[in-house]
């Protein structure tokens, strides 16, 4: 059987956009609640958190590949494999990366119904939790052989 290696080349570019991605949201995040709500913040907010949940799930999808009987094909299914083989805590795909599945399938399906204020709270409280699933990308592209992984 022919094991598949980690495209690092495109993993590296892709937790790149998140992190341009998260930048974009923090600056969004300085601006008052008022200030956000009435001008194209909220807009601005919904498109790079979309980006960069499409990020995650694009990398969590990619490493579940590289790993015989790991594939998933739902986001809430990639972020419990991701923890079920040990590349990012259970605690944290089970409360925070699941959510983040849920969300991102919000604002694909339902935008309409995402509201100026709740996307203020998600940038001013949650842009954290991409950091532990960066460090977590990053472990397993410095340290492959522990995940039993290899990389391009």
């Amino acid at each position: 059987m022919i094991k598949l290696k980690l495209e690092k080349d495109i993993i590296v570019k892709r937790m790149d956009g998140i992190e341009s991605e998260i930048a974009d949201l923090n600056k969004l995040a300085e601006k008052s609640l008022s200030e956000f709500t009435t001008g194209d913040g909220w807009k601005l907010a919904q498109f790079h958190l979309h980006r960069a949940l499409e990020g995650v799930f694009n990398i969590g999808s990619h490493i579940l590949s590289r790993i015989p009987g790991a594939t998933a094909t739902q986001y809430k299914e990639i972020a419990l494999k991701l923890a079920e083989f040990h590349i990012v805590p259970k605690e944290y795909a089970e409360k925070k990366l699941v959510e983040m599945a849920k969300y991102r399938n919000r604002l694909v399906h339902f935008y309409a119904e995402v509201s100026p204020e709740e996307l203020y709270k998600i940038i001013k409280e949650n842009l954290g939790d991409f950091n532990i699933f960066l460090s977590s990308v990053k472990k397993v592209l410095t340290d492959p052989q522990q995940f039993d992984l290899e990389v391009e």
